[in-house]
């Protein structure tokens, strides 16, 4: 990839601070979209909520790249937290889109969040991007946050999808809460531990993120999960045999429930989603199986 300048809205979340994290590393120009005043030269100011975005600062580049949004996985799903969830994606995707489309030097690509929750409960069915979205809150909170996009993809720029799985790191998202309590001996299957969890590194989620900015002709939809998904309890597993840890507790699905209201339904869920379009385009994933996954974020 040659040397390229880069907006990233969402760069102080996992997903976004790990990609600007490896841009910069690897000499790309990085601007950051952020909420407040900006405080350094590599800041640019926007407002989801007020529709407002610094597009002089978006001229020029040669992708943007929208990984904001607030966390699904940091508190119960109240009505007010749930129309927060929304709010957040389908604004500030919409908000970026009109921007880019507005711009008479468009970048080269957009590439818009989205999550692997579009496919709703597939049990132990595998899944890709074929699959059509199913019925509820995430499914169709997906589908309208890529809708969002729509008019940078009809202003004629490359607009790409990533529908994300569960990122194993330390630093946040799921795992982020998985590790302590593994490594303090505490962890265990959640319910009966039979429904599949899609998962990829967080290296793997990068790496995956940049070649999709890179590979001309890529558009649409692409799941970044790892090839291979388990099982609740063949992760479980896993993660007692590198943290070298018991794994002896188990979580029954009514205390999940009471303790997490609607947001259980995502943990006792069971998603076997495959990145076929991905793999297809040439992608090798670093980190494919999980206990290599567990060793990279360790």
């Amino acid at each position: 990839m040659e040397l390229s300048r880069i907006a990233v809205a969402g760069a102080s979340g996992l997903i976004g601070g790990a990609l600007a994290r490896s841009l910069t590393a690897d000499g790309h120009e990085v601007v950051r979209l952020v909420r407040r005043e900006p405080r350094r030269p590599d800041e640019a100011r926007w407002d989801p909520e007020g529709g407002y975005v610094d597009t002089a600062r978006l001229a020029g580049c040669d992708a943007v790249v929208n990984l904001a949004g607030a966390p699904v996985g940091s508190r119960r799903w109240t009505e007010a937290y749930k129309a927060r969830i929304r709010s957040s994606r389908v604004l500030g995707t919409t908000v970026l889109a009109e921007a880019v489309a507005s711009l008479s030097d468009r970048p080269r690509v957009f590439v818009n969040g989205s999550a692997i929750g579009i496919y709703g409960e597939t049990g132990d069915r595998p899944v890709d991007e074929d699959a059509p979205p199913a019925k509820g809150f995430l499914p169709e909170l997906c589908v309208e946050w890529e809708g969002a996009a729509e008019p940078a993809r009809e202003a004629g720029v490359r607009t790409v999808f990533t529908r994300t799985g569960l990122v194993v790191s330390r630093e946040g998202g799921a795992w982020g809460r998985l590790f302590p309590l593994f490594q303090a001996g505490l962890g265990g299957r959640m319910g009966d531990g039979r429904q599949y969890w899609s998962y990829v590194s967080l290296h793997d989620e990068v790496a995956a993120i940049r070649h999709l900015i890179d590979t001309d002709g890529l558009s649409g939809p692409f799941n970044i999960t790892a090839p291979r998904p388990l099982t609740n309890r063949e992760i479980t597993a896993a993660m007692g045999r590198v943290l070298r840890r018991p794994t002896l507790f188990t979580v029954p699905e009514p205390v999940l429930r009471t303790v997490l209201g609607e947001l259980a339904g995502d943990v006792l869920g069971s998603q076997r989603v495959l990145p076929m379009r991905l793999l297809e385009s040439g992608f090798t994933f670093a980190f494919p199986e999980i206990e290599e996954a567990i060793r990279a974020a360790k």
